[in-house]
């Protein structure tokens, strides 16, 4: 008899146990369910996730766009810069000798007006070695000026005047030559690596005024 009691009273037990917890059960799931935004988190559909995810894509991709186009404008400018420091250097090594050649010119000018001095019947041999000493000088000058791209500027007569490379010292009336063109070379001009150095010193034509015809009396 004792033992079957006790049996009943532990089926008791273990009944209202099993009670307890589903009653336990329920009352988390009913405050679960009462939560704010409880539904949002765990009822996000795959399509809003797939949606924001391509958003954040989009904003990466836009950003590494960006960036990539500052990248070739910083690019760009050092490459600007690297050819001007270049370009410095190279125009620095032509250029070097810019003073001396202009002032070398003047001593081939002298050698020229030396060398086209007249000779005479007195002492005639010695002129002639002189000219001779002269003409050597003048091919030495001119050696060294093709060394370092020096060339003349010696306009043809009737030729056009050039602003850029001629310098007019005076107009003069000419039937024969055009207006506006090379009547006569007075000194000739230098380039320095294509660059002037000297313009040559001209003469220019201007066409003839018509004299008024006198009145008949």
């Amino acid at each position: 008899m004792s033992e079957t009691q006790d049996q009943i009273n532990e089926e008791t037990d273990d009944s209202t146990a099993d009670a307890e917890a589903v009653s336990a059960e329920a009352e988390t799931e009913t405050a679960a369910a009462a939560e704010p935004g409880a539904d949002a988190a765990t009822d996000t559909s795959p399509e809003i996730r797939i949606a924001e995810l391509e958003e954040q894509l989009e904003q990466a991709q836009t950003a590494l766009r960006e960036q990539e186009e500052r990248f070739l404008r910083a690019k760009a400018e050092v490459e600007n810069t690297r050819r001007r420091a270049d370009n410095d250097v190279a125009n620095a090594r032509k250029f070097s000798i810019d003073q001396f050649a202009a002032e070398i010119l003047n001593v081939r000018d002298s050698l020229e007006l030396a060398r086209a001095v007249e000779l005479k019947e007195s002492d005639h041999q010695a002129l002639e070695r002189m000219q001779e000493g002269l003409d050597l000088t003048l091919k030495q000058v001119d050696s060294a000026f093709a060394k370092f791209s020096i060339e003349v500027i010696e306009p043809e007569l009737g030729e056009k005047l050039d602003p850029q490379r001629h310098q007019a010292l005076s107009i003069q009336e000419s039937a024969d030559v055009k207006p506006n063109h090379v009547m006569a070379v007075i000194q000739k001009g230098y380039t320095l690596h294509e660059r002037l150095l000297r313009p040559a010193t001209v003469i220019v034509a201007k066409a003839r005024e018509e004299q008024p015809e006198e009145s008949l009396n």
